[in-house]
């Protein structure tokens, strides 16, 4: 459970907040001047520190900097009044996670608190890659001793001291998000800012001020000055997933940024001078993108300056049992439950099918067992792979296993007339999703959040959506 610390002089403020966010599965500490704030940092020990810029005995300013000096990679928001936006852009640029105004609007808050810790985690829990997975400490790792992947772990001892900008390519789920995470913590900005962008999962709309953010007045409801993702990065590393998807629209712009270490807010005139690494991923055909004139020519020869292929399960089948008992110990953790390890022919079982959607599959594959594991080493019966009696690489289902689903579905398709019935029919299944989760979880909202695979801020708004309250989880 993350621990959050509020350092504001505003007692009422901090005590309502509190309330939320304890309501959210995190835990949470408050002081009310800068001095105290320094000290907890070093007592309590934070994943987020929520800082208020105008403190009674020394400016925010000042904390983060005391902080920041002596915990890097302990990312801060801080809280700033419309007066002091300048101030806040500068502690941005120094290396604090993010700014927002008062009074803030809590959903927004939340997001960022989310966001925030993420890229805390990413900052803090370093990626080993070692062939023997008896050696790994480390809660992540890259896990496998085949050729293949012995050639990444390589590539990336290479290319990690470098500013070199890499490409990792690869299909879903190979663990492009831990290569580049790996080069982060081997390099020589490890101790600077790593941001994220998910190029798909930001509306095209959003992505360009989400990148290099915005002047006031450059748009409606621009009110203020907005720093982008790659300004925050200031020194650090920016790691951009899925940028086979990012628009032409915003590629030149991005190419700008290769070629000339600058970028321009939207509605800015003059542009700014940054210093980051970049390190994209995709896992589209490139080339062919190029080819039929959806991504730049210039843009993909700066990108692969370095490219990292990582591999996909079916071509490293005998990394595949010590990965599964890495993941299961792994995954027993998360879901706070003792590690019962998994038997050789359970190992044999998930040996024999290719995976398509590789190491994200196979733990989701493991993270089920274990749910209803019952102490015992995982055996086959309790490794569901419908797939394997259709020959490997099928997405056929048994008929066996359809039919409760196909009623059900039946049964609303000529009941009662609804709007929106498809809609509809997906609200019920996530309602369902969500409930189960809490109910597995005993009510624990950080733990159902992470079974589902969404953020605590995700899971709140469809509780909220479905009328899914505590209370009615209980019953």
């Amino acid at each position: 459970m993350s621990l959050i610390l509020i350092i504001d002089d505003d007692k009422q403020l901090c005590q309502s907040f509190a309330k939320i966010l304890t309501l959210e599965g995190y835990r949470v500490e408050s002081v009310h001047t800068g001095r105290a704030g320094i000290e907890a940092v070093g007592v309590v020990q934070p994943d987020l520190v929520i800082l208020d810029i105008r403190l009674p005995d020394i400016s925010g300013i000042q904390v983060f900097d005391a902080i920041h000096h002596s915990f890097p990679k302990v990312p801060v928001i801080i809280i700033t009044a419309f007066g002091t936006t300048e101030t806040a852009i500068g502690a941005i640029r120094n290396g604090a996670y993010d700014y927002i105004y008062k009074p803030f609007d809590v959903p927004e808050m939340l997001q960022l608190i989310g966001k925030a810790l993420i890229a805390g985690r990413c900052m803090s829990s370093p990626v080993e890659f070692n062939p023997n997975v008896e050696e790994i400490s480390g809660r992540e790792a890259l896990v496998g001793s085949s050729a293949q992947m012995l050639e990444v772990y390589k590539t990336i001892g290479r290319v990690a001291a470098t500013d070199a900008t890499v490409l990792i390519r690869g299909e879903s789920g190979t663990g492009k998000e831990l290569a580049a995470r790996a080069i982060y913590n081997h390099s020589t900005r490890a101790d600077k800012p790593y941001i994220v962008v998910n190029c798909v999962a930001i509306p095209e709309t959003l992505l360009e001020s989400e990148l290099f953010g915005y002047e006031k007045g450059s748009f409606t409801g621009a009110m203020h000055r907005r720093v982008g993702k790659i300004e925050q990065a200031r020194g650090g590393t920016v790691f951009l997933d899925e940028i086979g998807d990012m628009p032409m629209s915003i590629q030149a712009k991005f190419l700008r940024l290769l070629q000339e270490n600058s970028i321009e807010r939207l509605g800015g005139k003059e542009p700014v001078q940054v210093d980051v690494r970049i390190i994209a991923a995709t896992n589209r055909d490139l080339e062919a993108a190029v080819a039929n004139g959806t991504f730049r020519e210039d843009l993909y020869y700066r990108l692969r300056v370095v490219s990292i292929r990582m591999p996909s399960l079916r071509e490293r089948k005998e990394d595949i049992p010590v990965l599964s008992k890495f993941l299961v110990s792994r995954l027993a953790v998360d879901l706070s439950m003792s590690n019962p390890g998994i038997s050789e022919t359970a190992a044999e079982k998930i040996g024999q099918f290719d995976w398509p959607g590789n190491i994200r599959e196979l733990a989701n594959t493991l993270k089920r067992a274990l749910i209803f594991n019952r102490g015992a080493p995982i055996q086959p019966e309790e490794i569901t792979i419908p797939q394997l009696n259709h020959g490997a690489g099928s997405d056929t289902l048994e008929p066996s296993s359809t039919e409760p689903i196909r009623d059900w579905v039946r049964a609303n398709l000529v009941g009662e007339k609804k709007e929106r019935l498809f809609d509809y029919c997906l609200d019920q299944v996530a309602a369902a999703l969500v409930t189960e989760a809490l109910e597995l979880n005993g009510g624990n909202r950080s733990q159902a959040a992470r079974l589902l695979g969404i953020s605590r801020p995700t899971l709140h708004a469809k509780m909220e959506k479905y009328h899914l309250y505590p209370e009615k989880i209980r019953e």
